[in-house]
């Protein structure tokens, strides 16, 4: 396994970078396919990227945006990463982005599965997905310790699942390990020194033990303090 990992002086500096690479990268997969999927992550981590990302001077009416993964939970909660999007991504030139959610009107995840599997899978394989890294070495809701991770993992997984996992207070939805580890573009964005000794203690790890593994082969890792 083998990514590059980029040190940065300062976040603001990695946020600026970032945003812009991922925009080229849009705007080229745009110049070869009539509509290109970014899947990005919830958090506070990426809302600088964010910040910079949404007034990126490309063809967004032809870019389908999704989470890496969400919390089951509705859009109106503050706990909800589609309201992150909303607010930081979804505006400016992005506004013109179709959004696919990760969310639908049902007590469990497992009730609206088949319906929103059915209206992400013609966005597939992902042009770019921008990821974060918890000092768990989770990746998404691939949490070490939850309940469907192994299926997750596995080559043949289905493209969301259900996940629930110790110390998360509401069942989450994620994209599995090989739609994740499939975009042609991969970015893994982390903070601090915390989560970069955490990246190293993944190395020589299994993505059981450090889910985050199943996605770093040929990724970009960036990093500042």
């Amino acid at each position: 396994m083998t990514y590059e990992f980029r040190d940065y002086p300062d976040r603001e500096m990695l946020a600026m970078d970032l945003a812009n690479q991922i925009a080229g990268e849009l705007r080229a997969a745009l110049g070869h396919e009539e509509r290109a999927a970014l899947a990005v992550p919830g958090g506070t981590s990426p809302g600088p990227v964010f910040d910079v990302l949404c007034a990126a001077d490309l063809d967004w009416s032809r870019v389908d945006v999704l989470l890496t993964d969400e919390r089951w939970v509705p859009e109106s909660s503050e706990r909800s990463n589609t309201k992150l999007l909303r607010e930081r991504l979804l505006i400016e030139r992005a506004a013109a982005a179709r959004y696919l959610p990760l969310y639908a009107e049902a007590t469990r995840p497992e009730d609206a599965m088949e319906d929103l599997c059915a209206a992400i899978e013609p966005a597939l394989p992902l042009a770019v997905v921008l990821l974060g890294m918890g000092a768990d070495m989770h990746t998404a809701s691939l949490f070490p310790g939850a309940d469907r991770l192994e299926d997750a993992l596995a080559d043949d997984a289905p493209i969301l699942l259900p996940m629930r996992a110790p110390g998360a207070p509401e069942p989450r939805i994620t994209l599995s390990a090989p739609v994740l580890d499939g975009a042609l573009k991969k970015h893994v964005l982390i903070f601090g020194q915390e989560k970069r000794d955490a990246l190293e203690k993944a190395q020589g790890v299994t993505p059981a033990e450090a889910p985050v593994n199943a996605v770093l082969d040929e990724a970009t890792v960036h990093w500042a303090e």
